[in-house]
Order: structure tokens, then C-alpha cells, then sequence
């Protein structure tokens, strides 16, 4: 079995060394390697996979690196009956260290200081005797509410690392119940929940579902001082409903390291609008102990047995 590797990511893969070629993303797949059965990619880049797939003839199965498939699969190009097994659970823990460190950024007014800090002046209305809770912003996760809309893999995640700080964790996800010691709702109890919310952070996939869940009607279900965080897909959230809310001060703040275009172009109102914090695509990026999942799936492949596929996509 012939496996081809992005050249971009490190993979230590304990697979026998000559059933392993890389490639790189956005080129033509080199023509002695184009027997290739598997292939591990991120999904990305539409135009591309259009290309390289259909001519892959003996491609029995797609690893994702990333935690869902939803950018893959609609690209169209995946050829029918070929596996997919995505990267759930490689991005746990990086994406909920960034979405806390986006949150604690906001929050602890980290923006704020580094605006002082240009102008070399001593933030005096941010530091010295402050009291924990004001009535008007929030200035710390302990005890704050925390909904983490999209309570998957990464949402639990995100509900550990927020409840260590302090903060009280609810999740919304397609089935009620308790998950991982949380509570969590369902969509149809997402208005409510909304209105005691001091910090949402979505974390949802694209789909017909999800595509602007959070939008002007339910931005201003929000108390004023709550924040936004969207460590999820752009699809998600209304973008220029999101910039309205900041502009008139619906909601206290927001951050998000996703966007409807990427790269940003420069024109972008999203720049601009206040109180927004921009990364540029890197909650993720950098799969955590994938190995053991390749590894896994490989063997699956190899001895045809479909049923052992670690995070196997039903098509």
C-alpha cells in the first residue's frame, strides 16, 4: 500500500518506509506516485483536489487532518467509494488553548494595554483597585457563563480548559443531556440561553444547519457585555451582522480566527470594526499526536477491515 504525505506537516507514521511519498499542497501529484491507495491532506483548496483526485486511480482512502470534513466533501471531488477518516480529536487541545487565550485577551482588556503601550501611557483605568464583577463588563472568567455552542470533540475540550479558570460551562449540541459532567441543550434552547450568556464561543461546522446561526435576531438576545468568540467556521456567524452589533455596542466584544474570505482582503470591513480581535486561521494548523489514528486507519485499510476505521465518515 502506497501512502502520500503533505510535506508541510511532520508525521513520525510507524508504516513501513516505502509505502510512504509525499507531496506538496497546490502541486500536480508527480506521475510515479500516482498509484498511490491513500492520501492525508487537510481537505482544502477546491481547485486542487479537483485536480489531484480524479487522478489518483487506485485511491481507496482520505485521512483528513482537519477535525471535519465538511470543506472536502464539498469540493465534489472525492471519487465514490473511496474512505474518509477525518482528524477529530488532533485539535482538541490546540484550539481550546486559543480560544481561552482569545477570551482571556478580551476580557483582561489585553488589546487595550498594547494600544497604551504604543502610546506609552500608563493605563491607570485598567490596573490598580478594580472591583472582580462590575455591573458592566466582564473582567474575568471566574464564575462567568460560558456557553460553547458546538459540543463535539473540541467544544468538550473547550469546557475543561474554560472550567479550570473558574468559568460555569453549558454546551449546545444536536442532543441534551449531560456530556463530560456538562449540561447541555439543544438549539431549541439556544434564545434562552443566549440571554444569560457573559461569553459564547461557537465552535460549530459548516452546513445548511449552521450557516448564520448567529445572526442580528440572536446577537441581540446577548446582554451587552457579553463576548463572541468563534474558533469555528465563518459560515456560522452573520459577519455583517456581527460588525453591526460592535458598531452599536449589542455586544461588548468579539474575536474569531475564521472568516468568510481567506486571506482577509485588506478592504475587508472586518478590520475595522471595533473591539474585535483577528487571528488569521491558527486556533489549528499543528495536528496533535496523529500518528496512532494514521496508523490505525492504515492497518484498517490494508486487512479490510472498514469497520476499525478510527473516525470514519458515513457517506
Amino acid at each position: 500500500m502506497k501512502i502520500l504525505v503533505p510535506d508541510d506537516v511532520v508525521l513520525d507514521l510507524n508504516l513501513p518506509k516505502d509505502e510512504i511519498a509525499s507531496y506538496t499542497f497546490g502541486e500536480p501529484i508527480a506521475e510515479t506516485e500516482r498509484d498511490a491507495d491513500a492520501i492525508v491532506m487537510w481537505g482544502f483548496g477546491h481547485r486542487w483536489l479537483n485536480e489531484v483526485l480524479p487522478a489518483l486511480p487506485n485511491l481507496r482512502w482520505i485521512q483528513t487532518l482537519a477535525a471535519g470534513p465538511d470543506a472536502l466533501l464539498a469540493s465534489g471531488a472525492v471519487p465514490t467509494g473511496v474512505e474518509i477518516t477525518t482528524g477529530r480529536g488532533f485539535h482538541d487541545r490546540t484550539v481550546a488553548e486559543h480560544a481561552l487565550g482569545m477570551t482571556l485577551a478580551l476580557v483582561r482588556r489585553l488589546p487595550d494595554c498594547l494600544d497604551a503601550q504604543a502610546d506609552h501611557r500608563w493605563a491607570s483605568e485598567i490596573g490598580g483597585s478594580q472591583p472582580l464583577h462590575p455591573g458592566d463588563r466582564i473582567t474575568t472568567l471566574i464564575n462567568a457563563n460560558v456557553l460553547v455552542w458546538g459540543f463535539g470533540s473540541i467544544g468538550s475540550r473547550i469546557a475543561d480548559v474554560f472550567s479550570v479558570v473558574g468559568a460555569k460551562v453549558r454546551g449546545v449540541a444536536r442532543s441534551a443531556g449531560e456530556r463530560h459532567g456538562y449540561e447541555v441543550l439543544t438549539e431549541d434552547y439556544v434564545d434562552a440561553a443566549l440571554a444569560e450568556t457573559d461569553v459564547l464561543v461557537m465552535v460549530l461546522p459548516t452546513s445548511k444547519s449552521t450557516n448564520d446561526a448567529l445572526d442580528a435576531r440572536r446577537l441581540v438576545l446577548l446582554p451587552k457585555h457579553a463576548f463572541v468568540i468563534n474558533v469555528g467556521r465563518a459560515t456560522t456567524w452573520n459577519e455583517a451582522d456581527v460588525i453591526d452589533a460592535l458598531k452599536e455596542g449589542q455586544i461588548a466584544g468579539a474575536a474569531t480566527d475564521v472568516t468568510s474570505k481567506e486571506p482577509l482582503p485588506d478592504n475587508s470591513p472586518l478590520w475595522d470594526a471595533p473591539n474585535l480581535l483577528i487571528t488569521p486561521h491558527a486556533a489549528g494548523g499543528r495536528p496533535d499526536n496523529p500518528e496512532p489514528t494514521i496508523e490505525a486507519n492504515a492497518e484498517a485499510i490494508r486487512t479490510g477491515r472498514l469497520a476499525d476505521l478510527i473516525n470514519r465518515v458515513e457517506l
